[in-house]
């Protein structure tokens, strides 16, 4: 590795920007280090560059910009992307343009030299190729933590491939919302996505429900009937919660895996498909696999891509930035002007989030609803996050209180009481029971 390798390193941060620079140059590589786009600009357009270290959000241009222009001026540039507001289309954006890293600020000196050294043993060998833009599609996937970043550059890496992805987290991390992105920034993206809640399918049911029926394959199969699967035919089929799968259809899952074929329930004939699969469970799989109740070939199958979700605790800092995008977006739903106090983010950044982002998206959709002050303290956010987690509910309530809520979040949500039952935290059948007591008609 040649340790006078050149490097161009383009931030806003004096302080940050000389202590890398320092730090780099302690390790033999000689830098040019500029604080604006403009600068960077006008270096890259006089010289080529093998290595570029870039942040993102600088000046009236971005580091994007920085990448592109790099990219153009010599396609085999390796550019290392730093930031410490990353979301998943930057991530996207960088990828695609073909950046080579992306790190997420804060990080040391030994993370930077690392990428580096990474970036130099690669110009040895690597030959450049502008990879091809992609649409970038609007997201409420809202993170800007070391571990969100990661997820992001996983997301970029493995959604041109047709590879099998496993997508592990707790309930209300945003599972789907990662299948979706995946489907979305693959080839498949004009092509149907299909979600399939495994959980919610009798073991009995999983076979018809998957891979199809033909008529008289069952009492009551009147008709040939295509499966899920084949519904996505082109596109992506997500099944969640595939740790519910009945060990029964396990090995019928692997084998379409393997032959990309399904044979629906009756049929003589395997038909041929064309499907990515992304998978995802809350439960943890290595301990259901050692015990026998998952199967290890199919389990080896799926985890092709790994992608586990943090929690929402593991992720504190993102909770400020999740409440004010819920915030406007609820603000703007019911017509509310609801600020957030000080008091009552602590409040929310204090919480352990059993729901995670859906509660946390929960908690703030009834106090926009609910509250009658315009700004959220402490005391509105803890009554409201004791109604989203019945642990810490007090014994006895006041039915009439009660009632008045229902009423208020079935009319703000026009009637639907599937939502209203969401915000209010209590299961829809409940709402129903709740609903005929008050002789509110369901």
């Amino acid at each position: 590795m040649n340790k006078k390798l050149r490097i161009l390193f383009v931030d806003d941060d004096d302080a940050l920007r000389t202590t890398f620079t320092m730090g780099l140059e302690a390790e033999g590589y000689a830098v040019d280090s500029v604080s604006s786009t403009r600068e960077a600009l006008v270096l890259l357009a006089n010289r080529v560059y093998p290595l570029v270290i870039t942040d993102i959000y600088l000046d009236e241009r971005t580091g994007l910009d920085v990448l592109k222009a790099a990219k153009d001026n010599n396609p085999d540039t390796a550019v290392i992307v730093i930031t410490g507001q990353g979301t998943i289309e930057t991530v996207v954006k960088a990828t695609s343009g073909g950046a080579f890293e992306y790190l997420a600020k804060p990080f040391d000196m030994t993370k930077l030299l690392g990428a580096v050294r990474k970036a130099a043993e690669s110009l040895e060998t690597k030959v450049g190729k502008n990879a091809p833009e992609v649409q970038i599609p609007e997201t409420e996937m809202i993170g800007f933590t070391t571990e969100m970043v990661e997820v992001y550059k996983t997301i970029s890496r493995a959604a041109p491939s047709d590879a099998p992805v496993l997508i592990q987290g707790e309930s209300g991390t945003g599972k789907e919302v990662v299948a979706r992105l995946i489907h979305q920034n693959s080839k498949r993206a004009d092509g149907p996505f299909v979600a399939v809640d495994c959980g919610s399918i009798a073991p009995t049911l999983m076979e018809s429900e998957l891979f199809g029926s033909v008529r008289g394959a069952f009492t009551g199969a009147e008709r040939d009937r295509a499966g899920l699967f084949e519904s996505a035919d082109g596109g992506t089929v997500f099944l969640d919660e595939i740790g519910e799968v009945d060990s029964s259809f396990q090995l019928k899952l692997l084998r379409f895996l393997q032959e990309k074929e399904v044979r629906p329930l009756g049929a003589a004939k395997a038909r041929k498909l064309d499907v990515r699969v992304v998978a995802a469970t809350n439960r943890a799989l290595q301990p259901m696999v050692d015990s026998g109740e998952f199967r290890q070939d199919l389990w080896f199958r799926l985890n092709v891509v790994p992608i586990r979700l943090p929690a929402l605790r593991e992720r504190r800092d993102d909770i400020v930035h999740l409440s004010g995008h819920f915030l406007k977006l609820f603000n703007a739903r019911y017509s509310r002007k609801m600020q957030l106090a000080p008091s009552g983010l602590r409040v929310l950044q204090e919480n352990d989030w059993p729901g995670n982002v859906r509660q946390l998206q929960h908690v703030l959709e009834r106090l926009v609803i609910l509250s009658s002050a315009d700004t959220l303290d402490a005391a509105a956010v803890g009554e409201a996050l004791s109604v989203s987690e019945p642990k810490e509910r007090p014994v006895q309530s006041l039915a009439d209180a009660e009632e008045e809520q229902i009423r208020k979040v079935l009319a703000a949500t026009g009637g639907n009481k599937t939502r209203a039952a969401q915000i209010l935290s209590i299961e829809r059948k409940t709402l129903y029971r709740k609903l005929e007591r008050m002789k509110i008609d369901s």
